[in-house]
C-alpha cells in the first residue's frame, strides 16, 4: 500500500486539495500498477513561521 507524504504551507483551498490527492493517485496507480483504494495520502500544512530554508524562515521573506 503506498502512503504519500506531503508538506506545504498552509493556505491551499479545498479544490486545490482535491485535485492534488486525485492526480497524486492517478499517477501512482499508473507508475506502481496498483489500485485507487490502496495510495494514501497525508496532507500536512505548516506555516511559514515553522519552516526554514538556508537559514532563514519562510515567514521572514
Amino acid at each position: 500500500m503506498p502512503t504519500i507524504h506531503v508538506e506545504m504551507f498552509e493556505g491551499r483551498t479545498l479544490d486545490q486539495r482535491r485535485k492534488l490527492v486525485k492526480e497524486l493517485t492517478d499517477a501512482t496507480c499508473s507508475a506502481l500498477g496498483v489500485q485507487p483504494d490502496s495510495v494514501q495520502i497525508v496532507l500536512t500544512d505548516i506555516k511559514k513561521e515553522n519552516w526554514a530554508e538556508a537559514g532563514k524562515l519562510f515567514s521572514d521573506s
